[in-house]
């Protein structure tokens, strides 16, 4: 005959079992206490009492619980496994191992709890234990999806990216809308720079989950490396959508409206980043970004400090930090932040973007050190497309330009003509533009000079090298480097046999996919090549192209139109603002002080630059009104108010390198002082293409005395300027068309030393 209380006892157990599968887990607690008053000891009703506090997140009553049941049963490896899965989320993990271990000891065929103990290696950092454990729990069961899942997770912590992407591929094999699963894959091809492949994946992982956050935010920055901003935007916003409080979200929301140019937008989404997670550093360092590209300089200090003070290791924030006091002349402890920086370049670290460094050092050897650092970091060599097959010659040898500034911007206004000059007998020419949108006349005067004008910027990195592959581009030329909106990622991929890197950036790119740099013997002196990664393409007289259908204005501006006193000398700097080093600027108060009656004019690009650098000149006793600042206008309007001026002073480490052409071509000597790098010698190219050695100086106390010189001898200016005057008109500075066959030649050089499978050697091309 049953027993009736053990009847009701099953009875009780089975409606709370009921209940608790139903998830009425409070109806189902209820009913399991009345089965532990009945039987205190009844092992199932504590297992399940243990799951169902874990369920409710009541983790330590689920440990006591199954500490209870494992007395009653303690040869039960579910109870143990249970124990240790509640004792890893209280992060009690060494426990928790010993829990999982018990259980194997006990059942050595259970693959949950080899998995649950590579769970618990993996959170230790002992991640060839958990891949072990892994791996035990696979030869067990090897359909057991979210082991293969753990494993791609482990595989992907080791950079051991191929076979990350294998596990994951095995996870979905088992479990075909395991989401996590596909967005991890896409993770995986993100990072090998699969963006298409990845997108697939993001777009697979939402299908599944559609309120899948993360895959939303991830799919967005594939959109992003793949170019396709608008899309990318439309996906962090349904990221923001799904979880409000996702600050990662909305700080690569805030990245894609910064390079759509709507920077309020870009600003308010920073902020409700830094709101959601007041710790974030990178939403403080992009934050910083924004605010400098808006020349809210002052601010953007604050930020990469608070950023800084966040995450000291964030990398290259030392030199964001020092450039954009630059950008204001802000000279406090310049000096000593110099030094820093350039020791931490030496040390091999991420201290500084190479273009900002090359205002902060003048040694050709640690800018190419900073160079290698943010190529190894950012861009570094990417053969995922393969080596570019041997060509048969063809009639021309086709050269490909790539640029983001075929625009009113200083680099087309020197090479425009260039391009115009080409000899089509024997070269082909092909633009490959990706800077901001343009319309101005400048753009349309290019888009007619080339024999074809691609507009690639809505293209990823790895479109635009298959492009100019399948275009069968010989010579890529790199118009960019590493100035703004540069992408040396599509030289990585290697997008044409011969890369060359030319005028935008004056340094070494340190990178080992390009081949060569086009320069002179001044600005890279033979004892100076081991500085620069590529071979040196030698050019006759100066690497500096010039278009010489530039005209400078009939019209003549009074210097009382230009707030300038009519009496007195006037010494001028337009170099940006970033370029006045605090040695510099002492140099030029001294020179003042010893000319009486004059004053200096220059550039003013922001707000606060004139007060920081009068407040400097009136600490050195030099009034500051004889500061007088310039607004930016255009060109044409640009070169003809420098005949107002009587004596350009250059800036150093970084030269005049534009503004040193132009003010050479309104008539207005320019006064250098010559340096060890490429950026520091350029204004000593363009005077030696002159003719004009005697306005290069070696030591500032030279650079000094000849400013203070020429300002208080009338004579000996006056016959300086009649040199510059005759000699523009014939020397070979101005001489485009001699510029471009000088160029030419060397194009034919180099290409013929491809194809005759030979690497890549310095290159002299002698005078015509």
């Amino acid at each position: 005959m049953a027993d009736p209380a053990a009847a009701a006892i099953t009875e009780r157990f089975e409606r709370a079992r009921a209940l608790h599968q139903q998830g009425q887990l409070e109806a189902a607690r209820a009913i399991y206490e009345e089965v532990l008053a009945m039987q205190p000891r009844h092992f199932e009703t504590l297992n399940l009492l243990g799951v169902l506090s874990g369920q409710s997140k009541d983790l330590q009553r689920a440990v006591e619980y199954f500490d209870k049941a494992i007395a009653v049963e303690p040869d039960n490896a579910t109870s143990y496994c249970n124990r240790g899965l509640a004792l890893k989320e209280l992060h009690q993990l060494d426990p928790a191992l010993a829990s999982f271990k018990r259980a194997i000891a006990l059942k050595s065929d259970d693959a949950v709890a080899y998995y649950s103990c590579g769970n618990i290696y993996k959170d230790l950092g002992q991640l060839e234990q958990a891949l072990s454990n892994y791996d035990k729990a696979l030869a067990i069961n090897h359909r057991f999806a979210q082991a293969y899942f753990n494993r791609g997770l482990v595989l992907q912590q080791l950079q051991d990216l191929d076979a990350a992407l294998s596990n994951y591929d095995r996870a979905i094999e088992n479990k075909a809308d395991f989401a996590e699963a596909h967005a991890n894959r896409g993770l995986v091809l993100y990072h090998l720079g699969q963006f298409d492949a990845a997108l697939a994946s993001y777009d697979r992982a939402i299908a599944i989950s559609p309120h899948h956050a993360p895959a939303y935010l991830h799919r967005g920055n594939a959109l992003r490396e793949l170019h396709r901003v608008d899309a990318a935007l439309a996906s962090y916003q349904k990221a923001v959508e799904l979880k409000p409080d996702y600050a990662e979200a909305y700080l690569n929301r805030g990245t894609a409206f910064f390079s759509l140019k709507r920077f309020d937008a870009a600003m308010q989404s920073y902020d409700q980043a830094i709101a959601k997670k007041p710790d974030y550093a990178d939403a403080y360092f992009n934050r910083a970004s924004l605010r400098r590209q808006m020349k809210q300089f002052e601010a953007a200090a604050s930020d990469y400090k608070a950023a800084a003070a966040l995450d000291p290791g964030i990398k290259f924030i030392a030199g964001a930090r020092l450039e954009v006091r630059t950008q204001v002349c802000d000279f406090k402890d310049f000096d000593a932040d110099v030094a820093r920086a350039a020791a931490s370049v030496e040390r091999d670290e991420p201290a500084s973007h190479p273009f900002a460094f090359l205002t902060f050092s003048d040694s050709p050897r640690l800018q190419k050190l900073a160079a290698q650092i943010w190529v190894r970091e950012t861009c570094p060599p990417d053969s995922s497309l393969g080596p570019i097959p041997a060509r048969a010659p063809r009639e021309k040898i086709r050269i490909g330009y790539f640029s983001a500034d075929f625009r009113t911007h200083p680099v087309s206004m020197l090479i425009a003509e260039l391009f115009e000059l080409h000899d089509r007998s024997r070269f082909e020419i092909t633009a490959f533009a990706f800077g901001p949108p343009a319309n101005d006349a400048l753009r349309v005067r290019l888009e007619r000079a080339f024999d074809s004008f691609l507009d690639v910027g809505a293209q990823s990195d790895v479109e635009v090298a298959l492009l100019a592959r399948k275009l069968g581009i010989d010579i890529a030329v790199d118009l960019g480097g590493f100035t703004e909106h540069s992408r040396p990622k599509i030289f990585a991929l290697r997008a044409a046999p011969i890369q060359v890197n030319y005028l935008g950036y004056p340094g070494t790119s340190g990178a080992p996919y390009m081949d060569y740099i086009v320069a002179d013997g001044m600005v890279i002196p033979a004892g100076s090549r081991d500085h620069y990664s590529e071979k040196v393409i030698y050019l006759p007289n100066s690497y500096q192209v010039n278009d010489s259908t530039r005209r400078i204005p009939d019209q003549v501006l009074s210097r009382s139109e230009l707030q300038l006193p009519e009496n007195g000398f006037v010494f001028c700097c337009f170099n940006n603002n970033f370029k006045i080093r605090p040695d510099t600027f002492e140099s030029w108060m001294r020179i003042l002080g010893q000319v009486e009656h004059s004053v200096l004019w220059l550039l003013e690009d922001n707000p606060v630059t004139p007060v920081n650098l009068r407040k400097e000149a009136a600490s050195r006793g030099i009034d500051p009104n004889r500061l007088v600042f310039a607004q930016r206008v255009l060109p044409p309007q640009h070169l003809a108010r420098q005949r107002a001026a009587d004596l350009f002073l250059d800036t150093a480490p970084y030269n005049a390198h534009t503004t040193g052409s132009d003010a050479l071509r309104a008539g207005l000597p320019v006064l250098t002082l010559i340096g060890e790098s490429f950026a520091g010698r350029v204004a000593s190219s363009l005077l030696s293409a002159l003719n004009l050695p005697e306005l290069i100086t070696s030591t500032p106390e030279e650079y000094e005395a000849l400013a203070v010189r020429l300002a208080t001898d009338p004579a000996l200016l006056s016959q300086i300027r009649q040199k510059l005057e005759r000699n523009w008109r014939t020397a070979p500075l101005f001489d485009t068309p001699l510029f471009a066959k000088h160029l030419e030649t060397a194009y034919m050089n180099i290409f013929k030393r491809h194809q005759s499978d030979l690497p890549p050697d310095n290159i002299f091309v002698e005078s015509n």
